[in-house]
């Protein structure tokens, strides 16, 4: 039974006439409270995850429960769907289990916190935030099993309870989660973040209100959402064509030898609606690969791309949702049934949004982005110092943003655009690792008219002993290129012993032990280009070959020949007259190596043996073919 709402004030809202100043200052105000949010998390959690690279997500919403604004869309409507408790003033609900919310929360480690807001007796907002904790217990430091098969492995579950109940605090309840933590003091310390958060926010939303007026306020919130009804609603018919079009796109492997798994998904306009259908997608994965899509996250995900293609300028809410019809198939990589193991769903996350992109692109192609989102690589490192303390780290590192329309993609930036690096300073200071290198892999993205963004190599040095685990993936399908652009490189670990022995290591590895001195080189995906190659500008070439980005030898995918670092133009249009009659027509995508050819060449070209093609028995994967 859904939610009951507890209300000393039950009066309905009026709908009143809100004129375009105010409208203009409520809106404004609700973003500047959404970046407070922001800060006051960064400036009171102490674990690096989310202190230092800001990987958590607030949300502002109207009485309702729907998405004003934030960064996830809003899960609150279908949580109060299938909550079976009440919601008062002075409550504060804490959760963790994707399954408790349809995966709007993806796994475990993102605890989330809602916080009803109220003011004289009535419900007028929500506010919340997640964040993702660097250890809830489980089989592994970090909490995060490349081998678990089944969610109970991966650390505590916390289903919908409330840790302030009419404005009292649940302090065992709090010591229990505690509990069952490597590190506690991180974990209370950004619980407590995570709350502050949505209490300054609470706070400017009365201000609000208390300045406009109830249902002035509640007649701008359904103004602001109609008003991005009205603008999807004209992208999607100026965009979205009726007949059908389809895309797929794999992740790798699944860290226990089996792949690729491939995600496909078909899209066409119907009675003025976006279907999104998965159909085809390939079934869970026995491992932790698995993501529990949120219906409504994939609406977020579609209109995030077709705001930032399209419009950027467009406020983004939840008032466009029943625009667009999403489809998962039960039993699917990204629908798996219940205890499936969720934690390593980052490689799905990430290509979804490569695969929006070949769906949106092909009606339109001056649109394309290429591959490059990809993953959200992870390096996890843990022990106990000479000292006998323990130490753990947890970082998220950065691919290459795919070549684009406007220009090139970034070099090792974050598929989330919020996310920032960990500093090297702050790494060495408090784990016992040194930083060797931080620098662009020259030529690892993909050459275009726009460069794919060059991939990351990150050297570490581990001081103690301890063990290693690596999630990264598109090290065995690389990132497509589009418009004549190439593929972008493939990510690689390389682990140097402190002997000198080099040792070629998993994108998917767990417990993985090292020493004193060993070194780790963290090779991350290169960006797809985008556009043809030839005709970027050779002199742009010249001064990426000083800079790093590109080699000699690289240029030449451009059909640019450099002599002692300048642009040799005779040479160069030669070659690059040889290449055009060579190459012929180009398609729209480049996805380079088909499957059989990429598996018949992996061992020699990525120092890994190629992972076996899953086979399915009953919804899972059962064995190699």
């Amino acid at each position: 039974m859904p939610a009951q709402i507890i209300q000393a004030n039950a009066r309905p809202f009026n709908q009143v006439a809100v004129d375009p100043v105010t409208l203009d200052i409520i809106e404004n105000a609700l973003r500047n409270a959404r970046i407070e949010m922001d800060a006051t998390l960064v400036r009171t959690a102490m674990s690096p995850g989310i202190r230092e690279q800001g990987d958590a997500f607030p949300l502002i919403a109207d009485h309702q429960g729907k998405m004003i604004v934030g960064q996830f869309g809003s899960y609150i409507g279908p949580f109060l769907d299938g909550y079976d408790g009440t919601v008062e003033d002075g409550d504060l609900i804490f959760l963790s289990d994707p399954y408790s919310v349809g995966g709007a929360i993806s796994h475990c480690n993102d605890w989330l916190v809602l916080l009803p807001v109220f003011k004289d007796g009535r419900l007028i907002a929500y506010t919340s935030m997640f964040g993702h904790q660097s250890d809830i217990g489980g089989m592994v430091p970090g909490s995060m099993p490349i081998h678990a098969t089944e969610i109970f492995q991966e650390g505590v579950r916390i289903p919908p309870v409330k840790i302030w109940k009419k404005g009292e605090y649940n302090e065992d309840l709090v010591k229990l989660v505690m509990h069952q933590s490597r590190t506690p003091d991180w974990c209370k310390a950004d619980l407590n973040a995570l709350i502050a958060a949505c209490r300054v926010a609470a706070h400017r939303v009365v201000e609000m209100v208390t300045r406009f007026g109830d249902d002035v306020f509640v007649s701008a919130t359904d103004l602001l959402l109609q008003r991005n009804h009205r603008a999807m609603k004209h992208l999607i018919e100026n965009s979205i064509g009726e007949e059908k079009v389809s895309f797929e796109d794999y992740v790798c492997d699944d860290g226990l030898g089996y792949g690729p798994y491939k995600i496909k998904c078909t899209m066409w306009r119907e009675n003025g609606r976006v279907v999104l259908d998965f159909d085809g997608t390939d079934p869970q994965s026995q491992a932790s690969i698995n993501m529990l899509l949120n219906e409504n996250m994939m609406r977020m995900f579609f209109g995030i791309y077709m705001i930032m293609v399209f419009d950027p300028q467009i406020l983004f809410n939840d008032g466009y949702y029943d625009l667009i019809d999403v489809r998962v198939p039960e039993g699917s990589l990204l629908k798996p049934r219940f205890p499936a193991a969720l934690s390593g769903r980052t490689h799905v996350l990430g290509r979804l949004f490569d695969i929006l992109g070949g769906l949106l692109g092909q009606k339109t192609p001056q649109f394309l982005n290429a591959a490059g989102f990809s993953s959200s690589p992870h390096l996890f490192y843990a022990g106990t110092d000479k000292h006998g303390k323990w130490f753990q780290l947890f970082q998220i590192g950065f691919g290459g943003i795919p070549g684009r329309p406007l220009g090139d993609g970034p070099d090792g930036h974050s598929l989330f655009p919020g996310f920032t690096n960990v500093p090297n300073e702050f790494l060495e200071r408090y784990f016992p690792l040194e930083i060797v290198r931080y620098e662009t892999v020259t030529d690892s993205g993909g050459a275009g008219l726009h460069r794919g963004g060059n991939g990351i190599n990150m050297v570490y040095r581990f001081l103690e002993p301890g063990t290693i685990a690596i999630h990264d993936d598109r090290w065995f399908v690389p990132p497509w290129g589009v418009n004549g652009g190439l593929p972008g490189k493939r990510a690689r670990k390389i682990l140097t012993k402190a002997d000198g022995t080099q040792i070629v290591v998993g994108n998917k590895l767990e417990g993985y032990p090292v020493e004193a001195g060993d070194t780790l080189q963290f090779i991350t995906w290169g960006g797809g280009g985008w556009g043809d190659p030839l005709a970027r500008d050779p002199a742009l070439l010249a001064k990426e070959l000083k800079q790093g980005l590109v080699s000699a030898q690289g240029a030449r995918d451009y059909g640019v020949v450099l002599v002692a670092g300048e642009v040799d133009a005779k040479a160069t249009e030669a070659l690059r007259a040889e290449m055009r009659a060579a190459r012929g027509e180009f398609g729209t995508f480049n996805f380079g190596p088909d499957i059989e050819t990429l598996r018949a060449r992996c061992l020699e070209e990525t120092g890994l043996p190629a992972p076996r093609q899953p086979v399915w028995q009953g919804q899972r994967c059962v064995a190699a073919a």
